[in-house]
Formats: structure tokens, sequence, C-alpha cells
């Protein structure tokens, strides 16, 4: 059953760029592959043609693989409402919650549909390119794990080990991950490894990585260059791309307030790539009133989060700019914090809760949670998005998948800004509104197609930079893996 595992030193290590990398260079070869990932712990997610919910890394993974997004390419999503607790989402559907003592205990469950969703997925293709989750040395949850070597173990995967140089310390950190694996049958299964977002003369480096090979007996696989202009659609709730840092000289400015649980942050990747446009993620409530634009993103826990943002005044800030006629926007639980009160006998169990009252309408949670891909015409404008959540709000059509009132703007739809002629427009009534002498870039590419581009200078350097015959001889060669 050939396949490969890209496990990593820690978390944002680079598992999510080189899987994507690696995928898509194999397809352009002509190889039917796939990308998967057993478990994922994230906010950010996407849902597929099938209805169902996976992350959004897998989801981008799964285009640049040519294949369509399905939940076999992460078929347990989980989704932190606290820090001691996570919603369970299986084959992208509602599956209950995880508290903290049960994550290194009681999981058979998601064990099981893990690997059901493995089989089912590799009888498909011609090879699985798994993601590990994390580090595979978290020695502490081994025992329960099926995500890094719990996974390479059953199926025989052999594991390519991807360090961040850029974060310091990478020869220890490889290093350790191989020397904290007491047990030799994961050892065995380290078969090489990768070194990310390298910048400098790698003849100094080479040195180190013969040391560590010599001391490890696992071979280096190659160097990978750190990569302008490149982001991947990330697990992390914000953790936003280096080429949208703020730009002091950009002449429209959005401020995006960081929630505690943001969820779908990708929301504004496709405002942050707009020619002029600079988007800065903050609790500063200096930079939410200068802005030109506030944005108040998904949550995964709106009554919490809403608690949060008055807690640190930034309510008044909201309210301020509404009644100041600036542009405010709200997206999912954003949009929920806006409306005149919130009943939450689901997320929260708070029951009956103010909202900032902006808005019209009452929130209403329900057990049932809402997959979907709608699409709509607003100004002449075709919108298209998708929908995760259990709280309902009335669409009285006046903004897609939600309301507009002054400068004021709701939706409980994800995604809509990915669609290039509603992003311009909106954008352009922003400038109108806040007198900004930003304007659409009629040169600048669609969304889409610099995504696209994205995922082919990632592939680019995998092939310059990677041995992909070493790499594809490991995973061709790969055992049963069934003890």
């Amino acid at each position: 059953m050939p396949g490969l595992l890209i496990a990593g030193t820690g978390s944002d290590a680079g598992k999510s760029l080189v899987t994507t990398g690696l995928v898509r260079a194999w397809s352009r070869r002509g190889v039917r592959v796939a990308p998967f990932k057993a478990q994922n712990m994230s906010n950010n997610s996407m849902v597929c043609a099938d209805g169902g919910e996976i992350g959004r890394a897998q989801y981008l993974q799964a285009l640049a693989a040519g294949v369509e997004p399905c939940t076999l390419h992460n078929p347990v999503l989980l989704k932190p409402g606290s820090d001691r607790r996570a919603h369970v989402v299986l084959r992208g559907q509602p599956a209950g919650e995880l508290h903290a003592g049960e994550y290194a205990t009681d999981r058979r469950l998601l064990r099981d549909t893990a690997f059901e969703a493995y089989d089912e997925l590799a009888a498909s293709v011609d090879l699985v390119v798994a993601e590990g989750a994390g580090s595979p040395t978290e020695i502490n949850l081994r025992a329960g794990d099926f995500v890094n070597l719990g996974l390479a173990r059953r199926f025989g995967l052999p594991v390519a080990v991807v360090g961040d140089i850029d974060r310091g310390g990478i020869l220890a950190a490889l290093y350790g991950t191989w020397a904290l694996l007491d047990d030799q049958q994961d050892r065995d299964l380290l078969k090489a490894f990768i070194i990310n977002k390298f910048r400098g003369d790698e003849a100094i480096l080479q040195p180190g990585l013969d040391m560590v090979t010599e001391r490890t007996g696992v071979p280096f696989a190659g160097v990978l260059p750190w990569l302008e202009e490149v982001w991947i659609d990330s697990e992390d709730t914000l953790a936003v791309g280096g080429w949208r840092e703020h730009d002091l000289e950009a002449s429209l400015r959005i401020a995006v307030i960081r929630l505690p649980r943001t969820s779908n942050a990708t929301d504004v990747d496709a405002l942050a790539a707009e020619p002029g446009v600079s988007v800065r993620v903050t609790t500063d409530a200096q930079v939410c009133r200068d802005a030109d634009l506030l944005v108040l993103p998904g949550s995964r826990a709106t009554v919490a989060d809403l608690s949060w943002l008055r807690s640190r005044g930034l309510d008044s800030v909201v309210t301020e700019r509404a009644a100041r006629g600036l542009p405010v926007l709200g997206i999912c639980g954003g949009y929920q914090m806006l409306v005149e009160a919130i009943d939450d006998p689901v997320e929260s169990g708070d029951g009956h809760v103010r909202g900032l009252g902006i808005l019209p309408g009452t929130v209403h949670f329900t057990p049932d949670k809402v997959l979907g891909r709608p699409s709509a015409v607003w100004r002449g404008t075709e919108v298209h998005g998708y929908e995760i959540h259990h709280g309902r709000v009335d669409d009285d059509g006046s903004f897609p998948g939600g309301v507009r009132r002054g400068a004021v703007d709701g939706t409980i739809w994800h995604g809509i800004f990915e669609c290039d002629a509603f992003r311009r427009l909106f954008l352009a009534d922003v400038a109108r509104r806040t007198g900004s002498t930003w304007q659409v870039d009629a040169t600048a590419p669609d969304f889409d197609a610099r995504r696209r581009a994205m995922i082919e200078t990632i592939a680019d350097a995998m092939e310059r930079h990677l041995d992909l015959d070493l790499l594809l001889r490991l995973a061709q060669v790969s055992g049963s893996g069934r003890p």
C-alpha cells in the first residue's frame, strides 16, 4: 500500500506546505496521488461538495493533487471550543465533544474512523501522502496516537520529518525527534529529514546535516528555501502568512479583531491579496478605530468571545464605528455578535445573551449544524460561499448571507471574498464610505489564479530542492504495516 507520512519537529514546521507541494509535483508527473490527515485540530475548515466538513489545509491539498476534496482526506476534525474541550467532526459531520482528559485515552472511535478512511482512500489512488500533526515525539500521547507514528505503524508508512530552520535549533530538533523515539520499530520508520525555510549558504549548513545523518542513520531529502509570496490555508487560527504583513503605504486598511476562538480566519486571505489593501490582525483598540474596515471574524465560541470583546472594551469601538457610519463587517460568529440578542442553549449553554444590537434579529443556536455551499446574486454580482454554524439568524437579502444596515454588514457565509467581482465591489464601497483613494487594480490576478500559481510555486520548489525520486521510492516500498 504505497504511502508516505510527512511529520514535523513541531506545529507549523512546514508539514502542510511540503504535503501540498509533493502531491502537486507527483500529480504533474502522472501519479494518482491524494492527501490525507487522520486527525486535524483546527477551527479553519471548509465544506466539501459531498456536504462534509474538513480542514482547510486538506481541502487545498486535494485541489493541488487534482482530486475532488472529500471527507476521506480528513476523517477526524477536532474544533477547539475552549482550552479543555473540542467539538468532534467525524467524516464531515458533528459527533459530540472530546474533553481534555479523554484526549490521550478513549479515542478508539476516532482511530477506527481514521483507519477505515485511509483504507478506502488508498484503494482509489496510486499513492497517499499523509500529513502528521504536531510532532511524532509527543511521547506522552504515543499509546493512543493514530495520526503520526500510530498511523505509520498501522500502514507501514515511511516517515519524512520536516524542520523549520528559521526558528533556530534545527539540528537539535531533528536529532531530538529521532532520539526520543525509544521504540526501535518507531525509530526505524524515520527514513528522511527535510529542512524548511532556509536562507543563506547551504555549504555552511551541510556539515551539520552530515553529522546528524552520521548519528541517526537518517539521510536528508533536501533543503527547501524560504519561499516568498507563498501561504497555505492554515490549521492554526490566524497564523497569517508573511505576505499579509501590515503595509503602512496601503491606501485601504483593514483591521481584523483577533478573537480568542477565531474560526475560518482564512476569510481575510482574499482581502489581503488585493493590491493596495493591508490586513492587520490585532487587539489594539486604536488600530481598530483608525482602520477603513473593521472585521469581526468567525468564532467557535461566539458567546465567550463576545464576553472577551466586552472585557477588552472593543465592543465600544465597534458601536462607535457604527454610529459614525464607518464600515464594520461581521462574519458568521462575528455577525452573530452584532445582532440584538443571542439564544444559546447549545454552544455555550448560557441561554439568552445580549448582543451588540447594531444589526437586527436574534441568533438561535440549535443542536443541528448547518453545512452548505450557498450562492446568491447581490447588486448583479454572483456570490458563493459556504456555511458551518449552529447559530441561525435571519437573512433579509440586503447583504449576501445576512444583512446590511448603513455601513455595517453581517454574513453567516464564509469564503465570499474569494469571489473576485464581489470582493472588489465590496472594497470599492468601503473606500467610497471612508474617502480612501483605493481603486481596483484591473491588472491584478484573480484570487483563485493566485492560489493556483502559489501551489505551482511550491511544487516547483519541491522539484528543485528535494530528492523526489528518493521519497517516491520510499513511499512505494512501504510494507503492509499490519501487526
